[in-house]
């Protein structure tokens, strides 16, 4: 593996990691803004730009863009998130020149055609509205919005259908206009690539790219508590969680390790106990999901109306347990699941390209993977004991949607981690 970074005069960074072994390649452009940036009244904004950037460019209309890439074999998407949004292409080794001159004209030189902008208004509102017929998706927005009340970093993604309703198109362009410039975004590619080569291309495709972009937000500022609602589901979906910590905490790897040994796969402590030995339910995983300051550490569960009022005793002792002593055979079964999980994604030049991007946004360097490795080797059953009598105490958040009769008070439930 081969990693390269040079940064051109515009302060664009260009990142490459080569592949000698693939016939193909990612290239995605990474650009540190999400739905952080947005403020209450354009919430939604990162997701739509996003949308629209497809939707034709001075030099090519939307089916233009479309039939160029398919015509090779290509693939294109986006991506929007909390603190990022990522527009990327896969193609083969012969097409990546065509592929960085799509990404480049759709992220300089989209238009924005009001009827293209009326037509995908109407299909985020439907997109939003198939999340809100899917319970286990919508439950993890109305957790964030209790989490982190009244701030962007708790609300969704897609926006909400009111707001979308009402945005006009001077919004979007002057949130690009704002937030993408060079020095806020990497150029990332994987697979076989030529780093001069690619540098040499990127400065000519971007050279109209504005050096300065915005990307500052508000302070994460963790609140908890709680959300119910009483809808006609057949399962309860209940998210229950406590503040995390930031992608730079020294805790980072002790908290992600704790996630997988609580909730990370058949053998963690969580699906033994709760699926296995109870039949309590059908899915539960733990998560730790961190921010540039912040995060949030919980576990989701979809469980039956009658089962609830024993899950959650027992999920909670669950939670408790790991605040004592910890098996050194668990730890070590924990470290190698996401061990593998590194190594294999290692084939894919998609998530190489991902990794790349997101490290260089985030750190400000890629992250070779062994480092990575030693990280998570370097958890002992102390720091997860510490981490976790850290992270389970305080305000718990409670999201729960579904038959909610077995679900027990906020207080009775916050008093067990008290």
């Amino acid at each position: 593996m081969s990693i390269r970074v040079s940064t051109l005069a515009n302060g664009l960074c260009v990142a490459t990691d080569t592949m000698n072994g693939v016939e193909t390649a990612s290239l995605g452009v990474y650009i540190g803004v999400g739905t952080r940036h947005e403020v209450a009244e354009t919430n939604g904004v990162a997701h739509l730009l996003e949308h629209m950037a497809f939707k034709g460019t001075t030099t090519r209309s939307a089916r233009q863009i479309a039939e160029e890439i398919e015509a090779v074999g290509g693939q294109m998407n986006a991506q929007t998130g909390r603190e990022q949004t990522a527009y990327y292409v896969k193609v083969l080794k012969e097409d990546v020149a065509l592929g960085l001159d799509i990404l480049a004209d759709i992220l300089l030189r989209s238009v924005y055609d009001p009827q293209e902008f009326e037509r995908e208004r109407g299909v985020i509102l439907q997109e939003l509205g198939q999340v809100e017929d899917t319970p286990d998706d919508a439950i993890f927005d109305r957790f964030h919005e209790t989490a982190f009340p009244g701030q962007a970093l708790g609300r969704p993604i897609l926006g909400r259908a009111e707001t979308i309703a009402g945005l006009p198109r001077a919004t979007l362009v002057d949130y690009r206009q704002r937030h993408y410039g060079a020095r806020n975004m990497v150029l990332a590619a994987a697979g076989r690539i030529e780093h001069e080569r690619l540098v040499a291309m990127a400065a000519a495709a971007f050279a109209d790219l504005p050096p300065a972009g915005e990307n500052g937000s508000e302070a994460a500022r963790y609140a908890g508590g709680e959300f119910r609602a009483e809808e006609d589901l057949e399962q309860v979906h209940f998210v229950l969680g406590f503040p995390g910590v930031s992608f730079t905490d020294p805790d980072y790897y002790s908290a992600a390790v704790l996630a997988t040994l609580l909730g990370g796969g058949m053998s963690s402590r969580l699906f033994q106990e709760i699926r296995e030995r109870r039949g309590l339910c059908y899915t539960i995983s733990a998560f730790s999901a961190s921010y540039l300051d912040g995060g949030i550490f919980g576990v989701y569960t979809g469980t039956g109306e009658r089962e609830t009022a024993e899950m959650i005793p027992v999920l909670a002792e669950e939670m408790r347990a790991v605040t004592a002593p910890i098996d050194a055979e668990e730890i070590r079964r924990a470290r190698a699941q996401m061990k593998a999980g590194l190594l294999m994604s290692l084939e894919s030049t998609n998530a190489r390209m991902d990794a790349l991007g997101s490290n260089i946004l985030i750190y400000g360097r890629p992250i070779p993977p062994d480092e990575i490795s030693r990280c998570i080797d370097a958890v002992t059953p102390e720091d997860i004991t510490r981490v976790a009598r850290r992270l389970f105490v305080g305000r718990p958040t409670i999201a729960a949607m579904g038959p909610l009769g077995g679900l027990e008070p906020y207080a009775r439930l916050a008093r067990r981690f008290g």
